[in-house]
This record gives structure tokens, sequence and C-alpha cells, in this order.
């Protein structure tokens, strides 16, 4: 077995097996940025430059990669691959642009370096299955899955965009944190997160993978935590104002 095949199936296992202890880490430390921001973490930077910095190897690495596999010619490879990169596009440049204009209290370089790490790892093994190791030739079921997947995809994508910006909007200006109000933060507390959720749910239907699913787990062992604990930010700081039937990421579960 080729070395690379050999370190991709270890690295494929290793998605599930640190999914839990990352699950637990953050249910009780939840990560010091935006109104969790506390110091004891290191030096900080100016969010934008953060997010742009950790979340930029999903662009120049997944670029990097995707010619050396097999199927990097392939129209459904090119295909397949582009949701994933629509959505760090908009992450790496657009959404930092966007940040760039609002107060902050600064991002800690710790929390921003174990990002870049983990994007790099997942860059790699979802770049992997795409251009290497789907097998495209007897996939008879490719368009209906993608087609599906991309639905489901866009649907996230589109509420997650929407949502973050409604978030930087409510701190134009100053004035400290507001109530998000609007689409689905009539439902939840963090509707950003659940739209990245939906996102990285057809991403799995899309890919067909063992890869897209620990992504999808990975996603929800960091996401679903902390949407508790900015939930319970809310019901802390508004009290009575904040609306009593809102979830904190699930609408009507959770």
């Amino acid at each position: 077995m080729p070395s690379d095949q050999v370190f991709f199936h270890y690295a494929v296992i290793s998605y599930f097996l640190i999914t839990p202890p990352t699950y637990i880490s953050c249910r009780y430390t939840t990560a010091p940025y935006g109104k969790h921001h506390r110091t004891g973490w290191g030096p900080i930077v100016p969010p934008s430059l953060a997010w742009f910095l950790m979340e930029s190897p999903t662009l120049w690495f997944t670029l990097l990669l995707f010619p050396f596999g097999q199927h990097s010619s392939n129209p459904k490879s090119i295909i397949l691959i582009s949701p994933f990169l629509l959505h760090y596009l908009h992450r790496t440049v657009i959404y930092p642009l966007r940040l760039r204009r609002r107060p902050s209290t600064g991002y800690p370089i710790s929390i921003a370096l174990m990002a870049f790490v983990f994007n790099l790892f997942n860059s790699y093994l979802q770049t992997r299955w795409v251009s290497e190791y789907a097998n495209y030739r007897s996939d008879g079921w490719f368009w209906w899955r993608f087609c599906g997947g991309l639905v489901v995809f866009g649907g996230g994508m589109v509420v997650n965009v929407r949502s973050d910006m409604e978030l930087l909007r409510l701190k134009e200006g100053g004035g400290g944190y507001r109530i998000p109000r609007g689409g689905l933060f009539e439902f939840v507390s963090c509707a950003n997160y659940f739209g990245e959720i939906v996102e990285w749910v057809g991403w799995w239907v899309m890919t067909g993978s063992w890869v897209g699913l620990g992504f999808l787990l990975y996603t929800c062992a960091n996401l679903v935590p902390r949407s508790r604990a900015n939930h319970k930010w809310y019901l802390e700081k508004f009290g009575e104002d904040y609306p009593k039937g809102r979830k904190a990421v699930i609408p009507f579960l959770y």
C-alpha cells in the first residue's frame, strides 16, 4: 500500500478518535474569543487577521494538493471541491474584511494556531479524498448525491452568511452586544452555527465519504458546546428581555 494511502487511512481514523475529547474539552472550556474573551491565553491579534491566517490553509493548501490527485482533471472532482472552496473563500477573505471594521477585544494567537493546524489537517483529508481516493467511475449515484447535498449545503451557507452579517451589523457603532433578531435567530441563539452545521451535512451527502462524516461530527463537537455557552451568555446578560422560546442551535430541539 503506498505511503500516502496508509497515512490517509490513519488520518481518517484519527478524525473519529479526536472528536469525543474535542467535544468534552469544548463542553467545559469555552474558547476565549468574541463574547467569551478573557485574559490568560497569551498574546492577541486583531480578529480579522486571526480569521484570515487560521482559515487560509483551506484555500492555499487545498489548491496546492488538488493537482497531485489522479482525478484532478476529472470534471466531477473539480465540481465537488468547489462548494468547499466557496465556503472558505468567504470565511478566509470576505468575512475578515467585514470583521475588521467592527470594534473587537482581540483574538488569542494560541487559539488561532490550533485552528490553523486543524485546517491543514482537514484540508488534506477533504482534498485527497476528492482528488485521489473517491471512485467516480463506478459511482452511479454521484450526480443524485451531489445535487441533493448541494441544495442542503447551499441552504446552510445562506443561513450561515446572513446570520454572521446580522451579528456584525449589530456591532456597528459600538454599544456592546444586542439581541439578534430575524431569520433563524427567532428560533435559536446561534443561527450562524446552525447554518454551518447544515452546510457540512450537505458536504457529507455530496462526498458520500467517511472524511465528510468526520468533518461533520468534528464541527458539531466544536459548535454545539459553544452554542450552548453562547445561549447561556445571552440568557444571563439580557435576562427577562431574551426570548424564552429560543433554543441554543437546533430549532425546537436544543
